[in-house]
């Protein structure tokens, strides 16, 4: 099929039919990207428990930088495909171009993170007071941060070619662009990790090229089956109101990623804060994103494909379809978080074991001939241990934090789970708002959820319940103030602007 003719298919398929063709490629790159973060964090947590620690501080600032490109692409292909809806493919191409320099800019920044930062951001988050090992643990946060941020470009580019051809409706080969990647990091992680005894740093070093293998892979894809978005010089020109109308969209939905690090960084608080439990509440609370990213991203790959079809028909002006997209979407949305929410009720216990350490940990103190028990070598502080006691002090605290994950993990999981199906609501409308241009809308949902009322609502919870258990509740919480809030801004949208087309 010619990409003119698949872009208008946008606009004329059956939508039964178009939100699975669009969507259902994403989704399974997406849950493939999804198990790589997982099979990462098994692989780190089963080489040293600390590990685990040290990435989870370290992921809210990488989330940062994926909030950056992933935002602007946002804004690059509802751009693209609102112009190629109008039939403007020349300010189609000039937006792909100028979307490179914008996700080029990104890159900048990050490299200078990465270069000059890494240090001071990790000292933000790693509690010297509360966290065993705090010093070993802040090391290898800010070794593996320095390198996925300073070695980014791979990142930024690939995101861009994946949003070029999902703006097409090729979602095919987007879904290839991110697959390469997400398996070229899989295969890697256990050669780096174990094979060449790189610890943090081979996990960091093998999604740095799996980021780069996706990203020349997306670049071939596009410039040879992707005719209408090539990026040739002939058509370079930095145009201002191009770049207008990708921020328009893209700094909110930045906003709006970057949201998801400020919120990890609060609850990282939150949670270390507990004396006898903040290893342990930290590593569950990335275990959970971890999982929960197999239910979430196959949401977020269908708002994806709902940029590309909503953003296509309301650049048409076919108000039908566009509420035809909106209907089909909120029905795939609500049945797989349903499903989402009956595996997390069902299945907690097991889930939590697939990321417990406590063998590999047994296994080494079994060989080490430690003459204290694990109680005695806790009792001693930390800064009192010697150096003979120290390697059979940190394998106690690692035990006790594995044992500790197994106690708290599945209670956060069956409770925080409740509120996926709400959340389903929240992703497809602001999607919605994404590819109509009102991408504050979302901005703005994701503050409420994730700012003014998750974070308040877990101080809260902590002050009063004062137990790492109450303090899941408040995802609960956040999302059923944001569900209400989007379906006010959704009715108010549609009778000011999509009832208009």
């Amino acid at each position: 099929m010619q990409t003119d003719e698949r872009s208008k298919m946008l606009g004329s398929m059956p939508m039964n039919k178009m939100v699975p063709k669009v969507s259902v490629p994403i989704m399974v790159s997406m849950i493939v990207q999804a198990a790589y973060n997982v099979v990462d964090s098994i692989f780190i947590s089963r080489y040293d428990p600390n590990g685990l620690t040290a990435v989870s501080l370290a992921y809210p600032f990488q989330m940062l930088m994926v909030a950056l490109s992933v935002g602007m692409g946002t804004g690059i292909a509802s751009l693209v495909s609102r112009k190629l809806g109008e039939r403007k493919q020349n300010e189609a191409r000039q937006a792909a171009w100028n979307g490179f320099l914008v996700e080029a800019a990104g890159w900048l920044i990050f490299a200078l993170v990465g270069l000059f930062l890494t240090p001071a951001l990790l000292g933000l988050v790693v509690n010297a007071d509360t966290l065993q090992n705090a010093q070993g643990i802040q090391r290898m946060g800010e070794t593996y941060l320095s390198i996925v941020t300073t070695f980014s470009l791979g990142l930024f580019m690939a995101v861009l070619m994946e949003r070029l051809l999902q703006a097409t409706g090729n979602t095919v080969l987007s879904m290839v662009t991110q697959l390469s990647g997400a398996l070229t990091n899989i295969i890697l992680d256990p050669i780096l990790i174990f094979n060449a005894d790189m610890g943090v740093r081979g996990a960091a070093v093998a999604t740095v090229i799996g980021q780069f293998v996706s990203a020349i892979v997306g670049f071939v894809l596009n410039q040879t089956k992707n005719k209408e978005l090539q990026l040739l010089f002939r058509d370079f020109r930095i145009s201002p109101p191009i770049l207008t109308g990708i921020m328009a969209v893209g700094l909110p939905s930045t906003v709006m990623q970057a949201l998801g690090s400020v919120m990890n960084v609060g609850m990282n608080a939150i949670l270390s804060g507990f004396p006898d439990q903040g290893n342990a509440a930290v590593n569950v609370l990335n275990v959970y994103f971890k999982l929960q990213s197999f239910i979430f991203m196959p949401c977020f790959g269908l708002g994806s494909g709902l940029i590309a079809i909503v953003g296509y028909n309301f650049g048409a002006r076919i108000r039908e379809r566009v509420y035809q997209a909106i209907r089909v979407a909120l029905r795939y949305a609500v049945i797989i978080m349903a499903v989402g929410t009956l595996i997390f009720q069902l299945f907690p216990e097991f889930l939590m074991n697939v990321f417990d350490s406590s063998e590999s940990v047994e296994a080494v103190e079994e060989t080490s001939g430690d003459a204290l028990t694990d109680e005695a070598l806790l009792a001693i502080p930390e800064k009192e241990v010697s150096e003979e006691q120290k390697a059979a002090w940190e394998k106690a605290q690692q035990r006790k934090v594995a044992s500790q994950m197994r106690e708290l993990g599945p209670a956060a999981l069956k409770t925080i789970s409740l509120c996926f199906v709400a959340a389903a609501i929240g992703i497809v409308l602001s999607s919605v708002f994404q590819a109509i241009g009102k991408g504050v809308y979302s901005m703005a949902l994701s503050i409420c959820r994730q700012l003014a009322v998750l974070l308040p609502a877990a101080i809260a919870l902590k002050a009063i319940f004062g137990t790492v258990s109450a303090v899941w509740w408040a995802f609960l919480i956040a999302e059923g103030v944001s569900c209400v809030i989007t379906l006010f801004m959704y009715r108010r949208l549609k009778r000011d602007v999509i009832e208009t087309l």
